[in-house]
C-alpha cells in the first residue's frame, strides 16, 4: 500500500524546481510519510511535487540521489527508501541501489535478493528514525 498525497502548494514557480529545492520539499514530503510508515512511488512523488512534463520521473530521480548523498554524509538511513517502483513489486528502482554502491552503502545483486533485503533494511531504518518518538507512559 501506498500513501496518499499531502497536500502542497499547486502553485511551484521556477525556483521551487531547482534541484535543491526540490530536494528539500521532498524530503519534507518522505519525513511526514516516514512517521506514518507509507512508502510513495515515483509517480506520486512527482505529483505532490507538483512536478509538470517533461522528465517528471528524472527530476524526482535526481532530487533523490541528492538526499541520498545527504543521508550518507550524515550517517543517517536513506530517505530514499520510502520512494519505491511499481513495476519492481515495490523496491526501488535500480538507480537506488547504483547511488547507495556508489555511496559505500551497497554491494551486491541491484536486482535480486540483495536489493530486497538491503531495501527494506533501510526502509525500516528510515522508518525508525523519523518516526514521531512516543509518549505512552508520560505524564503532562
Amino acid at each position: 500500500m501506498t500513501a496518499t498525497l499531502l497536500d502542497s502548494s499547486p502553485s511551484t514557480t521556477v525556483e521551487d524546481s531547482a534541484p535543491e529545492t526540490l530536494a528539500l520539499r521532498l524530503r519534507a514530503h518522505l519525513q511526514a510519510l516516514a512517521t506514518r510508515r507509507l512508502p510513495i512511488t515515483y509517480q506520486e512523488a512527482a505529483k505532490a511535487m507538483f512536478l509538470s512534463p517533461p522528465n517528471t520521473i528524472h527530476q524526482v530521480t535526481e532530487a533523490l540521489e541528492q538526499l541520498m548523498a545527504e543521508d550518507a554524509a550524515a550517517d543517517r538511513p536513506f530517505i530514499a527508501a520510502m520512494v519505491i517502483s511499481k513495476v519492481r513489486g515495490g523496491v526501488p528502482a535500480s538507480g537506488f541501489f547504483d547511488c547507495a554502491a556508489g555511496l559505500g552503502r551497497f554491494a551486491g545483486d541491484a536486482t535480486g535478493l540483495d536489493a530486497w533485503s538491503f531495501h527494506a533494511a533501510e526502509l525500516y531504518a528510515t522508518i525508525d528514525f523519523w518516526a514521531l518518538p512516543s509518549t505512552c507512559g508520560e505524564s503532562e
